[in-house]
């Protein structure tokens, strides 16, 4: 299954084996849905909206399951630790928040410069990644928010980012239209960048975590190795792959996770 989020304020569920819509609209948010997340056992969405709220889904039925969660400014990420008992959100308003699965709020950290565009966790849930505006990725200590690590390079906001499931290495993307490897035993880049025609706007590794790829706003999507990326650089690394998905029109979209029966 895929789940989407809209401009019209709604998410919706869809069979990716024939690209139909199942069931109705999840309705609820009253402005533009940004971010979306499933639990690591597909038993819950969540998702983020200009709106200001957090909401959780039940994907079975489409009915909220908790309380909207408030936050004030407009909600632009929003993931679950990979134990998913608890979760975390950015947005406008410069700050992470660490959330229970009952909503409570744990943690909240206020260090970046300016919105926060895109978080990370480790394996173990014990540290996670944020990309901002302001530039930076930043590493945190999840149960204190103490910081560990502050990652300069990006030369506009960092859209995404993820863990090589080895985690000695981070990949981000970036408005700046830039891939970039990160050495997380020296918390510094791992050769030149790589490149896109336009701006970065998703980011994921294999589950093998011999690939990646990238897209954005060129309409392309590159794969490409990371242990050639790692060696050698740009020219010997990617593959270009032209796609026309019957979900590409759709702003926010997340696969449900591959663990899951659904």
């Amino acid at each position: 299954m895929v789940v989407s989020g809209s401009a019209d304020g709604r998410v919706r569920l869809w069979n990716r084996n024939d690209g139909k819509i199942v069931g109705d609209p999840w309705e609820g948010h009253h402005a533009a849905v940004r971010c979306l997340d499933w639990s690591p056992n597909a038993r819950q969405v969540a998702s983020g909206s200009e709106d200001g709220t957090i909401r959780r889904w039940n994907p079975d039925t489409g009915q909220k399951i908790a309380p909207p969660i408030q936050t004030g400014q407009w909600v632009l990420v929003v993931k679950y630790s990979p134990q998913g008992d608890t979760f975390a959100s950015g947005g406008e308003n410069n700050m992470i928040r660490m959330w229970s699965k009952d909503g409570e709020l744990l943690v909240e950290i206020r260090r970046h410069d300016n919105w926060v565009s895109s978080l990370c966790w480790s394996k173990d849930g014990q540290h996670i990644f944020s990309g901002s505006a302001d530039r930076t990725i930043r590493k945190w200590r999840s149960i204190d928010g103490g910081e560990l690590a502050v990652l300069w390079g990006h030369t506009h906001t960092v859209t995404s980012l993820c863990l090589a499931p080895d985690e000695r290495h981070l990949i981000s993307a970036s408005a700046d239209c830039s891939v970039r490897i990160w050495d997380l035993k020296t918390d510094q880049q791992v050769r030149d960048p790589l490149w896109h025609d336009d701006e970065l706007r998703a980011l994921v590794i294999f589950p093998d975590g011999n690939c990646f790829a990238s897209a954005g706003l060129d309409h392309k999507i590159y794969i490409w190795s990371l242990e050639a990326a790692l060696q050698h650089g740009r020219d010997q690394v990617r593959v270009h792959i032209a796609v026309v998905s019957i979900f590409s029109d759709r702003p926010c979209i997340m696969h449900s996770p591959a663990q899951s029966s659904r």
